[in-house]
Protein backbone atom coordinates (compact mmCIF):
# COMPACT_ATOMS: atom_id res chain seq x y z
CA UNK A 1 0.00 0.00 0.00
CA UNK A 2 1.53 3.40 -0.98
CA UNK A 3 2.20 5.96 1.70
CA UNK A 4 2.18 9.75 1.91
CA UNK A 5 2.10 12.27 4.76
CA UNK A 6 -1.44 12.57 6.22
CA UNK A 7 -1.40 16.36 5.73
CA UNK A 8 -0.57 15.85 2.07
CA UNK A 9 -3.46 13.44 1.74
CA UNK A 10 -5.82 16.03 3.23
CA UNK A 11 -4.43 18.77 1.00
CA UNK A 12 -5.05 16.48 -1.96
CA UNK A 13 -8.72 17.32 -1.51
CA UNK A 14 -7.83 20.98 -2.13
CA UNK A 15 -6.15 19.95 -5.37
CA UNK A 16 -9.25 17.95 -6.23
CA UNK A 17 -11.44 20.97 -5.53
CA UNK A 18 -9.32 23.08 -7.88
CA UNK A 19 -9.47 20.41 -10.58
CA UNK A 20 -13.24 20.25 -10.18
CA UNK A 21 -13.37 24.01 -10.53
CA UNK A 22 -11.34 23.78 -13.74
CA UNK A 23 -13.77 21.19 -15.07
CA UNK A 24 -16.67 23.47 -14.24
CA UNK A 25 -15.02 26.40 -16.01
CA UNK A 26 -14.35 24.25 -19.08
CA UNK A 27 -17.97 23.06 -19.04
CA UNK A 28 -19.20 26.65 -18.81
CA UNK A 29 -16.98 27.59 -21.73
CA UNK A 30 -18.26 24.74 -23.89
CA UNK A 31 -21.89 25.31 -23.00
CA UNK A 32 -22.18 29.07 -22.73
CA UNK A 33 -25.73 30.16 -23.74
CA UNK A 34 -24.29 32.48 -26.38
CA UNK A 35 -23.02 29.45 -28.33
CA UNK A 36 -26.53 28.12 -28.90
CA UNK A 37 -27.71 31.61 -29.82
CA UNK A 38 -24.86 32.02 -32.32
CA UNK A 39 -25.66 28.66 -33.90
CA UNK A 40 -29.34 29.54 -34.11
CA UNK A 41 -28.64 32.92 -35.72
CA UNK A 42 -26.12 31.48 -38.17
CA UNK A 43 -28.73 28.94 -39.23
CA UNK A 44 -31.25 31.71 -39.80
CA UNK A 45 -28.69 33.76 -41.73
CA UNK A 46 -27.89 30.75 -43.91
CA UNK A 47 -31.57 30.17 -44.60
CA UNK A 48 -32.08 33.84 -45.47
CA UNK A 49 -29.01 33.97 -47.72
CA UNK A 50 -30.85 31.98 -50.37
CA UNK A 51 -33.74 34.43 -50.41
CA UNK A 52 -31.31 37.34 -50.45
CA UNK A 53 -29.44 35.97 -53.47
CA UNK A 54 -32.70 35.26 -55.31
CA UNK A 55 -34.03 38.73 -54.57
CA UNK A 56 -30.82 40.45 -55.65
CA UNK A 57 -30.77 38.40 -58.85
CA UNK A 58 -34.39 39.26 -59.64
CA UNK A 59 -33.75 42.98 -59.10
CA UNK A 60 -30.61 42.91 -61.26
CA UNK A 61 -32.47 41.08 -64.04
CA UNK A 62 -35.38 43.52 -63.90
CA UNK A 63 -33.05 46.52 -63.98
CA UNK A 64 -31.49 45.17 -67.16
CA UNK A 65 -34.95 44.48 -68.55
CA UNK A 66 -36.02 48.05 -67.73
CA UNK A 67 -32.93 49.48 -69.40
CA UNK A 68 -33.79 47.55 -72.56
CA UNK A 69 -37.44 48.65 -72.41
CA UNK A 70 -36.40 52.28 -71.98
CA UNK A 71 -33.99 51.96 -74.91
CA UNK A 72 -36.71 50.46 -77.11
CA UNK A 73 -39.12 53.27 -76.26
CA UNK A 74 -36.48 55.92 -76.86
CA UNK A 75 -35.57 54.43 -80.25
CA UNK A 76 -39.21 54.51 -81.39
CA UNK A 77 -39.70 58.00 -79.99
CA UNK A 78 -36.57 59.25 -81.79
CA UNK A 79 -37.63 57.67 -85.08
CA UNK A 80 -41.06 59.22 -84.81
CA UNK A 81 -39.56 62.63 -84.03
CA UNK A 82 -37.32 62.45 -87.09
CA UNK A 83 -40.23 61.52 -89.31
CA UNK A 84 -42.33 64.32 -87.90
CA UNK A 85 -39.50 66.79 -88.46
CA UNK A 86 -39.27 65.75 -92.13
CA UNK A 87 -42.99 66.29 -92.53
CA UNK A 88 -42.87 69.66 -90.79
CA UNK A 89 -40.10 70.92 -93.07
CA UNK A 90 -42.17 70.18 -96.18
CA UNK A 91 -39.11 68.81 -97.92
CA UNK A 92 -40.78 65.57 -99.01
CA UNK A 93 -43.18 64.84 -101.82
CA UNK A 94 -46.81 63.93 -101.40
CA UNK A 95 -46.19 60.20 -101.74
CA UNK A 96 -43.38 60.26 -99.17
CA UNK A 97 -45.51 62.42 -96.89
CA UNK A 98 -48.24 59.78 -96.88
CA UNK A 99 -45.69 57.07 -96.12
CA UNK A 100 -44.22 59.13 -93.30
CA UNK A 101 -47.66 59.80 -91.88
CA UNK A 102 -48.46 56.09 -91.89
CA UNK A 103 -45.11 55.28 -90.29
CA UNK A 104 -45.64 57.88 -87.55
CA UNK A 105 -49.03 56.34 -86.78
CA UNK A 106 -47.47 52.87 -86.70
CA UNK A 107 -44.66 54.12 -84.48
CA UNK A 108 -47.18 55.69 -82.12
CA UNK A 109 -48.90 52.33 -81.74
CA UNK A 110 -45.56 50.61 -81.26
CA UNK A 111 -44.51 53.24 -78.71
CA UNK A 112 -47.71 52.74 -76.72
CA UNK A 113 -47.08 48.98 -76.58
CA UNK A 114 -43.48 49.46 -75.52
CA UNK A 115 -44.44 51.99 -72.87
CA UNK A 116 -46.89 49.45 -71.43
CA UNK A 117 -44.04 46.94 -71.30
CA UNK A 118 -41.81 49.56 -69.70
CA UNK A 119 -44.46 50.39 -67.09
CA UNK A 120 -44.99 46.71 -66.29
CA UNK A 121 -41.26 46.21 -65.79
CA UNK A 122 -41.07 49.33 -63.60
CA UNK A 123 -43.90 48.09 -61.40
CA UNK A 124 -42.36 44.64 -61.04
CA UNK A 125 -38.96 46.18 -60.32
CA UNK A 126 -40.44 48.41 -57.63
CA UNK A 127 -42.09 45.42 -55.95
CA UNK A 128 -38.89 43.39 -56.05
CA UNK A 129 -36.82 46.31 -54.75
CA UNK A 130 -39.20 46.64 -51.80
CA UNK A 131 -38.90 42.90 -51.15
CA UNK A 132 -35.12 43.10 -51.42
CA UNK A 133 -35.04 45.99 -48.94
CA UNK A 134 -37.05 43.93 -46.44
CA UNK A 135 -34.90 40.82 -46.89
CA UNK A 136 -31.72 42.90 -46.63
CA UNK A 137 -32.95 44.59 -43.44
CA UNK A 138 -33.85 41.21 -41.92
CA UNK A 139 -30.46 39.82 -42.92
CA UNK A 140 -28.63 42.82 -41.47
CA UNK A 141 -30.56 42.47 -38.21
CA UNK A 142 -29.65 38.80 -37.93
CA UNK A 143 -25.99 39.54 -38.66
CA UNK A 144 -25.95 42.30 -36.03
CA UNK A 145 -27.58 39.97 -33.49
CA UNK A 146 -25.07 37.24 -34.36
CA UNK A 147 -22.16 39.63 -33.97
CA UNK A 148 -23.52 40.80 -30.61
CA UNK A 149 -23.84 37.17 -29.45
CA UNK A 150 -20.26 36.52 -30.56
CA UNK A 151 -19.13 39.55 -28.55
CA UNK A 152 -21.02 38.24 -25.51
CA UNK A 153 -19.39 34.85 -25.95
CA UNK A 154 -15.92 36.33 -26.29
CA UNK A 155 -16.39 38.47 -23.19
CA UNK A 156 -17.61 35.47 -21.20
CA UNK A 157 -14.79 33.30 -22.52
CA UNK A 158 -12.23 35.91 -21.56
CA UNK A 159 -13.53 35.90 -17.99
CA UNK A 160 -13.64 32.11 -17.81
CA UNK A 161 -10.15 31.81 -19.29
CA UNK A 162 -8.80 34.30 -16.78
CA UNK A 163 -10.38 32.32 -13.93
CA UNK A 164 -8.99 29.07 -15.31
CA UNK A 165 -5.53 30.58 -15.59
CA UNK A 166 -5.65 31.69 -11.95
CA UNK A 167 -6.97 28.33 -10.75
CA UNK A 168 -4.34 26.48 -12.78
CA UNK A 169 -1.57 28.57 -11.23
CA UNK A 170 -2.93 28.00 -7.74
CA UNK A 171 -3.22 24.29 -8.41
CA UNK A 172 0.36 24.07 -9.67
CA UNK A 173 1.68 25.68 -6.51
CA UNK A 174 -0.40 23.47 -4.23
CA UNK A 175 0.36 20.22 -6.06
CA UNK A 176 4.05 21.10 -6.13
CA UNK A 177 4.08 21.13 -2.33
CA UNK A 178 2.69 17.60 -2.00
CA UNK A 179 4.34 14.20 -2.03
CA UNK A 180 5.31 13.47 -5.63
CA UNK A 181 4.25 9.82 -5.46
CA UNK A 182 0.85 10.78 -4.08
CA UNK A 183 0.33 13.35 -6.85
CA UNK A 184 1.38 10.84 -9.52
CA UNK A 185 -1.08 8.30 -8.14
CA UNK A 186 -3.79 10.94 -8.04
CA UNK A 187 -3.15 11.88 -11.68
CA UNK A 188 -3.30 8.25 -12.82
CA UNK A 189 -6.63 7.72 -11.12
CA UNK A 190 -8.03 11.04 -12.33
CA UNK A 191 -7.24 10.15 -15.95
CA UNK A 192 -9.84 7.38 -15.98
CA UNK A 193 -12.28 8.39 -13.25
CA UNK A 194 -14.07 11.34 -14.82
CA UNK A 195 -11.79 13.90 -13.23
CA UNK A 196 -12.38 12.97 -9.58
CA UNK A 197 -9.52 10.98 -8.06
CA UNK A 198 -9.71 11.83 -4.36
CA UNK A 199 -12.71 11.94 -2.05
CA UNK A 200 -13.24 12.12 1.68
CA UNK A 201 -14.32 9.11 3.68
CA UNK A 202 -17.26 10.44 5.63
CA UNK A 203 -19.54 8.47 7.95
CA UNK A 204 -18.47 5.21 6.37
CA UNK A 205 -19.22 6.42 2.84
CA UNK A 206 -16.95 7.25 -0.08
CA UNK A 207 -17.96 10.70 -1.26
CA UNK A 208 -16.57 9.88 -4.69
CA UNK A 209 -18.98 7.09 -5.65
CA UNK A 210 -21.43 7.94 -2.83
CA UNK A 211 -21.48 4.31 -1.68
CA UNK A 212 -21.07 3.03 1.84
CA UNK A 213 -18.02 0.84 2.36
CA UNK A 214 -18.66 -2.77 3.31
CA UNK A 215 -17.95 -3.31 7.02
CA UNK A 216 -14.71 -5.17 6.33
CA UNK A 217 -13.37 -2.48 3.99
CA UNK A 218 -14.40 0.26 6.38
CA UNK A 219 -12.67 -1.44 9.28
CA UNK A 220 -9.50 -1.90 7.20
CA UNK A 221 -9.53 1.73 6.16
CA UNK A 222 -9.92 2.94 9.70
CA UNK A 223 -7.23 0.57 10.98
CA UNK A 224 -4.69 1.62 8.33
CA UNK A 225 -1.81 3.79 9.49
CA UNK A 226 -2.34 7.55 8.89
CA UNK A 227 0.40 7.68 6.27
CA UNK A 228 -1.05 4.79 4.27
CA UNK A 229 -2.99 5.81 1.15
CA UNK A 230 -6.34 4.02 1.15
CA UNK A 231 -8.50 3.61 -1.96
CA UNK A 232 -12.17 2.81 -2.39
CA UNK A 233 -12.69 -0.77 -3.52
CA UNK A 234 -15.79 0.29 -5.48
CA UNK A 235 -14.51 3.26 -7.53
CA UNK A 236 -10.73 3.12 -7.01
CA UNK A 237 -10.51 6.71 -5.79
CA UNK A 238 -8.17 7.78 -3.00
CA UNK A 239 -10.05 7.87 0.29
CA UNK A 240 -8.97 10.74 2.48
CA UNK A 241 -9.59 9.98 6.12
CA UNK A 242 -10.04 12.60 8.82
CA UNK A 243 -10.69 15.18 6.12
Amino acid sequence: MPTAPPDDQRKLLEVQALDTRLQQLAHSRRNHPALARIQELEGQIKDLNGSLVESRTAVADLRRELTKAETDVEQVRSRSARDQQRLDTGSVGAKDAVALTDEIASLATRQAVLEEVELDVMERLEAHEEALAKVTAAHDTLVADRDAAIADRDTAWAGLDADAKNVTAERAVLAGELDAGLVAMYERIRAHSGGMAAAPLREGRCEGCRLELPPGDLAAARAAAPEQVVTCEECGRILVRNA
